[in-house]
C-alpha cells in the first residue's frame, strides 16, 4: 500500500506492508494528516460464533493475547483484534508518525495521480440498487452441501446468507430442475412426466427456506436451465407449446408457495418464440406478483423488440444478461427498464477470482448501469474434478469430512452487501478513478451513505469470461467532498481489503479507524477495496475452524434403507445424466424394498448435450478400486445397466467420459467398455442376466488390469486397461429407462 509522507506532499511508494493503509483527512476546514499505526488503527472487528449462549454480556480482559478486549453473549464473541505487525515498535510508531515497511521514496519518484470527486444528491439520484446475489444450480452446484452434518452445514449457510455476518447476500437464484445436465450435473424436476407432480424433489426448496430463515428479506429467483422431455412433445425445444411450458413453470411457482411457504420474486425467461404470449401466460396463470427477467441471457434481441413492441415492454420488468463484461447496449438503456447482470463471475475462487468479483461488482454499474449482479455460483459443493471446479463464492465439497473454506470472494461481497440494501439508490457520479479503478456511492435517502472503491489491476481481476481488454491502474490519491445532504455526515466507518499477489498476505475485510466529518483523502494502491459508510453494523464473523480436509472414505457403503429420506437423492451421488432417486419397491418381499432408482425415461431438453446413457458418479479420483452393486433391469429385451470405475469426465463433458464400464443387458449378454458411449469394447460375452431379477455385479480394477464378477462368480478377467489412470466410481443405465440399484459399495486404494 502507498504511504503518505507527512510534509512531502506525496509520492507513492510500494512495499510489503503488513498493516492497513494510510488516510489523510481534512476536517472542519483545517488540514491534518492522519497516520494510523499498523496494528492499532487497523484493528479488525471480527465476530466469532461460539457454542452455547449467555443471558448477559460479560466483559473480559484480553491482556497478553493480542486482543484488547472482548464481549461475549448469546453465543457470539466480538473480538477487537490488534494486527501484530511492528508490535514491538507500536507506541514508537504512533509517537513518531512512522509506518511499517520501507522508508519514503527517494528523489525522482513518480508523483501520485491525484483527483477529486464530489458526492452530492442535490440534483437527484441515479438508478435504484437491486442487490447482489448468487446462483444455486445451472447446474447441481449445491449437490454436496445438503450432505454436510451439523453444525458445519448451518455455518456454511450463515456465511452466505446471514446479514452482517459474511457474504450477506441479497438475492438467491435457483435452478428450476429439468432432469437434465446443465453444467455440473442434473437437478430433478418437480414434473418428471406430464401427470407427475412432486414438490419435494431435490434440494433447492430446502436451500431457499434456509436462506429465508436467515434473511427474510432475501429475493428469490427461479430460472429453468432445462426441461423434461415431455414438454417438447418430441422436439428438443421447450417453447413450441408455450401453454404447456407456462403451466410447468407456474406449477413450480405455486408449489413453492403451497408446500414451502416461499414467495418467488422473479422468474427468468430465456428464449420463447412468442415472448409476449408466453410471459402473459406466466403472469395470468401464476396469480402472483412474480416479476419477469428477460431474456435472462443476452441484451439482444429482447431490447430491440421491446422498443418496437409496447406490449412486450409492458410485461418485462428486468432485462438480464449473462457475463456482459460490465457493458450494456444502447437499446437496453433506451427501454428504461432495470438492467441486471443476471449471471456473472464464474471464476475460480482464489484471489484473482476475488479481484474479478470486486471489479465487476462496481463496474457493472459504472460502465453498464446494471443495478444487480448475480454470481455463478453460490458455493462449490460439487466434485472439484467436474467442470468449473471451485468457481463459486466459497467452497464446501467434503461433506464426509465437514471441511469447508470461506474464500476471499465472500469478503469482497461483504464490502457491498453488508452496507447496502435493495431499494437504496446510486448517486449520479461518473465512477471512474483517475488512476484506474472505480467507485460507486449509494444512499438510502435517509441520510446513510456507502462508498465502495476498487483498484483491481488487469491481470489480477480476469474473469473466466468474456475476454478482458487491457487497462492500467496506478497508485493514486483520491479526495472526496461530501456535499448536499451528505455535508452533515459526521463519520464514515472504513473497511478495507488488499489482495497481495506478491507475498500471499492478503488483508480481507478489515475495519480501520473512521473518517471524520469533512472532505477526506485516500492514498490508493493497486488491488485494494475500500468501503466507507455511515452504517456501523458491519462485522467479519468467524466460526471455529472446520475439520481438516480428508479424502473420500476408502470403504464406502450405501444400502439405501431409509423410509423417509430428507432429500430425494442419496448422499454423495452426483447425477450427470438422468435422475437417481430413493425408491420404495413395494412389490419386493425380500431384501430390496428400499432402493435407488433411475427415473428419467425420455431425453430431456437441455442447452448442453446429455449422454445417451444415464450415469451418477461418486467419490474421489482413485486408481485402484472394487465396485459392487446389486442391479435390477426393468426394461425388457434391450434394457441394461452398468457399474464403473475410473470415470474421468462429467458435467457438460459427460458424453466423452472414459473409464472401465461393466455392462449387463436384459438379453443375457455383457460388455466391458472403455467409455460411456460403449464404442470402445474391451470384452463381451454371455452372462445369463435377465430383466426383472436382482443380480450382483462386482468390478475390480488394479493397475492396468480389470476383472468382473456376476453374483460372486468370475465372469471375465485380465482385461488390460491403459487409460484413464484414475477417476470416480459410477453406476447407470444403457438408455433413459427405469432401473434399480441396491447395496452399493466401493473400496478404493
Amino acid at each position: 500500500m502507498a504511504a503518505v509522507d507527512s510534509g512531502r506532499g506525496g509520492a507513492a511508494r510500494k512495499g510489503r506492508e503488513a498493516g492497513p493503509p494510510l488516510l489523510s483527512l481534512e476536517q472542519d476546514g483545517g488540514a491534518g494528516l492522519y497516520r494510523p499505526a499498523p496494528g492499532l488503527a487497523g484493528r479488525a472487528v471480527t465476530c466469532r460464533a461460539l457454542p452455547g449462549s449467555a443471558e448477559s454480556l460479560q466483559r473480559r480482559g484480553g491482556r497478553g493475547t493480542g486482543r484488547e478486549r472482548s464481549w461475549s453473549g448469546t453465543g457470539i464473541e466480538i473480538d477487537m483484534e490488534m494486527e501484530m505487525g511492528c508490535a514491538a515498535l507500536l507506541w514508537g510508531t504512533i509517537l513518531l508518525g512512522c509506518s511499517c515497511g520501507p522508508g519514503p521514496p527517494g528523489v525522482g519518484a513518480a508523483p501520485l495521480v491525484t483527483d477529486t470527486y464530489v458526492l452530492d444528491d442535490m440534483d437527484g439520484l441515479g438508478r435504484e440498487f437491486d442487490g447482489i446475489g448468487a446462483v444455486s444450480g445451472g447446474g447441481a452446484t449445491s449437490r454436496l452441501l445438503v450432505n454436510y452434518q451439523e453444525p458445519y452445514r448451518s455455518q456454511i449457510l450463515d456465511y452466505l446468507f446471514k446479514p452482517n455476518f459474511g457474504a450477506s447476500l441479497h438475492i438467491l437464484k435457483v435452478e428450476i430442475g429439468g432432469d437434465a445436465q446443465s453444467t455440473d450435473g442434473t437437478e430433478p424436476s418437480h414434473m418428471h412426466y406430464e401427470n407427475d407432480e412432486n414438490y419435494f424433489r431435490g434440494y433447492e426448496w430446502w436451500l431457499m427456506k434456509e436462506a429465508k430463515k436467515r434473511n427474510p428479506q432475501i429475493k428469490l429467483i427461479g430460472l429453468p436451465w432445462a426441461f423434461p422431455g415431455w414438454i417438447g412433445k418430441g422436439e428438443n425445444w421447450p417453447y413450441d407449446y408455450p401453454d404447456v411450458t407456462a403451466y410447468y413453470i407456474v406449477s413450480w411457482i405455486l408449489g413453492a408457495k403451497q408446500y414451502h411457504g416461499l414467495d418467488i420474486d422473479y422468474i427468468g425467461v430465456s428464449k420463447p418464440k412468442s415472448p409476449v404470449y408466453f410471459i402473459c401466460l406466466l403472469r395470468t396463470c401464476s396469480c402472483l406478483q412474480v416479476r419477469i427477467i428477460a431474456s435472462d441471457r443476452l441484451w439482444e434481441p429482447i431490447s430491440f423488440v421491446m422498443l418496437i413492441d409496447s406490449e412486450l415492454h409492458g410485461v418485462v420488468d428486468v432485462i438480464g444478461a449473462h457475463y456482459p463484461g460490465t457493458k450494456t447496449v444502447k437499446n437496453a438503456l433506451l427501454t428504461g427498464k432495470k438492467l441486471w447482470s443476471s449471471e456473472d463471475y464464474s471464476t475460480f475462487n482464489d484471489d484473482v477470482g476475488a479481484g474479478c468479483w470486486a471489479r465487476i461488482l462496481n463496474q457493472n454499474y459504472v460502465n453498464g448501469n446494471m443495478t444487480s449482479t448475480i454470481a455463478w455460483n453460490l458455493v462449490a459443493s460439487y466434485y472439484e474434478e467436474l467442470p468449473f471446479g471451485r468457481c463459486a463464492l466459497m467452497t464446501a465439497q467434503e461433506p464426509w469430512s465437514g471441511h469447508y473454506k470461506v474464500e476471499s470472494p465472500v469478503w469482497i461481497t461483504a464490502h457491498t452487501t453488508q452496507f447496502t440494501q435493495p431499494g437504496w439508490s446510486y448517486l449520479q457520479v461518473d465512477g471512474h478513478l483517475g488512476g484506474g479503478g472505480s467507485f460507486v456511492a449509494l444512499t438510502d435517502g435517509l441520510g446513510n451513505l456507502t462508498i465502495i472503491i476498487e483498484t483491481m489491476t488487469h491481470n489480477h481481476s480476469k474473469c473466466i469470461r468474456p475476454p478482458l481488454p487491457n487497462f492500467s491502474v496506478v497508485p493514486q490519491r483520491a479526495t472526496f467532498y461530501l456535499t448536499g445532504s451528505f455535508y452533515m455526515v459526521e463519520t464514515l466507518q472504513v473497511w478495507y481489503s488488499r489482495l497481495d499477489f506478491e507475498y500471499g498476505n492478503s488483508i480481507l475485510f478489515q475495519k480501520l479507524r473512521p473518517v471524520w466529518k469533512g472532505r477526506f483523502s485516500l492514498d490508493l494502491n493497486v488491488d485494494e477495496v475500500y468501503t466507507l459508510t455511515t452504517l456501523k453494523t458491519g462485522q467479519k464473523c468467524r466460526f471455529p475452524e472446520p475439520p481438516p480436509p480428508q479424502p473420500f472414505p476408502s470403504n464406502y457403503k450405501d444400502d439405501f434403507n431409509i423410509r423417509n429420506p430428507p432429500f430425494s437423492e442419496a448422499p454423495n451421488f452426483a447425477d450427470q445424466t438422468g435422475v437417481f432417486e430413493y425408491f420404495v419397491n413395494a412389490s419386493d418381499p425380500g431384501d430390496h424394498v428400499f432402493t435407488l432408482r433411475q427415473v428419467v425415461v425420455q431425453r430431456p431438453i437441455t442447452w448442453v448435450s446429455d449422454a445417451d446413457q444415464t450415469i451418477s458418479v461418486i467419490g474421489n479420483f482413485k486408481v485402484n478400486m472394487t465396485v459392487t452393486c446389486d442391479i435390477y433391469i426393468e426394461k425388457p429385451r434391450d434394457g441394461g445397466v452398468f457399474i464403473a470405475g475410473r470415470v474421468d469426465n462429467g458435467g457438460i463433458y459427460v458424453r466423452r467420459a472414459k473409464g472401465v464400464f461393466f455392462w449387463v443387458f436384459a438379453d443375457g449378454t455383457y460388455r466391458v467398455t472403455g467409455d460411456l458411449a460403449g464404442q470402445e469394447v474391451l470384452m463381451k460375452g454371455l452372462s445369463g442376466v435377465r430383466d426383472n431379477a436382482w443380480h450382483t455385479l462386482t468390478l475390480n480394477i488394479q493397475g492396468n488390469s480389470a476383472s468382473g464378477l456376476l453374483n460372486g462368480y468370475p465372469l471375465w478377467e485380465n482385461v488390460t486397461i491403459s487409460k484413464p489412470k484414475n477417476g470416480w466410481a459410477a453406476l447407470g443405465t444403457r438408455s433413459f429407462e427405469f432401473a434399480q440399484f441396491d447395496n452399493f459399495q466401493v473400496e478404493a486404494y
